[in-house]
């Protein structure tokens, strides 16, 4: 059992009946690890000699960064129902976004192909617990 389930069974009540504190936590680790790897890229796209080129993904890395923080920290808290739903689904935006651009540069790049895995993993488990939310 993850660190993350244990916290969340240690809720007294359940916030979140329709969606398991397995699920809940498994989303909670994706949103953390999507964190990582897109603040890691983008700082190493900083550093790298076609910068210029970079640009708009290191952007996309910064804010998918700031969205799913935020989004791991309300998943966390148990937000209510309808909120959680927007947070979630603009981590799906933002981790689709910036996916697209370090895809494309996953060839030249290993730590832009390793975080188009980490923000695709990510919206795939958003996904999951909006389709738990949504019924």
């Amino acid at each position: 059992m993850s660190q993350t389930r244990e916290l969340l069974d240690t809720f007294a009540v359940s916030f979140r009946p329709e969606v398991s504190s397995e699920r809940l936590a498994a989303v909670i680790d994706a949103l953390a690890a999507c964190e990582e790897a897109v603040t890691t890229c983008a700082a190493a796209m900083v550093a790298e000699e076609d910068v210029r080129v970079l640009q708009d993904a290191i952007v996309r890395d910064l804010n998918c960064a700031d969205v799913v923080a935020a989004g791991r920290r309300l998943v966390s808290r148990g937000a209510d129902a309808v909120l959680l739903s927007s947070m979630l689904e603009a981590c799906v935006m933002a981790c689709e976004h910036s996916a697209e651009l370090c895809g494309k540069h996953a060839h030249h790049h290993d730590h832009c192909r390793m975080c188009s895995q980490a923000t695709l993993r990510c919206a795939e488990a958003c996904r999951e617990v909006l389709h738990r939310l949504h019924g």
